[in-house]
């Protein structure tokens, strides 16, 4: 199934980049489709197959071997992580949803994943700062409720060895982080990017992929 492009991207380019990047397998296909299905127009909340691909390919690139996802949703995005780990890695995923992440479960079973990754349900602060101050990461994705990203960025910096990499979801806002007059969502991810942009810590880069996907680096 075929996500719908951010406004900011000409369509026939968004659906060139998708046509020349590794495609989802059958079972990530499945799962958009029976996502699709179960939300209709909410599927944004999934992520574009292409970041996937990508995701899985970060993971492997920086030899992830311990991870951490804070909104996990159906599990789109946790199987393309897990799947970038090897087969020691760990993969915790954070949500509030029993419903949505039941079916993530079963698809982690399918994936042959399932090993790999350990579900914490609970607010996603709470859970991270649960966890103890000296627990290093590789690799972390958030794609949760936007006001929570700020939280969500410190809390999982501070657990990331040097040189590991948070990527960050949704930061250009369908095109409308530049809009002075955009409400809702909009005013507050233009503060997250500006902290991120401005911090010493890290280094960063946005990119134009779906609704905008920042890398950040930990120096």
């Amino acid at each position: 199934m075929a996500m719908k492009a951010a406004n900011f991207i000409e369509p026939a380019v968004a659906a060139y980049a998708a046509a020349h990047t590794s495609p989802p397998d059958d079972l990530l296909a499945g799962l958009a489709e029976e996502t699709h299905r179960l939300v209709g127009e909410r599927i944004t909340m999934q992520i574009a197959p292409e970041q996937g691909t990508l995701l899985t390919m970060l993971v492997r690139l920086i030899g992830a071997k311990r991870a951490v996802e804070v909104g996990t949703f159906t599990g789109y995005s946790s199987i393309c992580i897990a799947r970038g780990l090897p087969a020691d890695g760990r993969l915790i995923a954070c949500d509030v949803s029993e419903e949505w992440t039941a079916v993530a479960r079963r698809y982690w079973e399918k994936a042959g994943v399932a090993d790999r990754v350990e579900l914490r349900l609970g607010p996603a602060a709470d859970t991270l700062r649960a966890m103890p101050a000296e627990e290093c990461f590789d690799f972390a994705f958030i794609d949760a409720d936007k006001a929570g990203y700020p939280v969500y960025y410190e809390e999982i910096l501070s657990r990331l060895r040097p040189g590991g990499l948070i990527a960050v979801d949704n930061t250009l806002q369908r095109g409308n982080i530049t809009d002075p007059d955009a409400g809702g969502t909009v005013p507050g991810m233009r503060e997250f990017n500006d902290l991120v942009a401005r911090d010493p810590r890290v280094t960063s880069a946005l990119l134009t992929i779906a609704d905008g996907l920042t890398l950040i680096r930990k120096n």
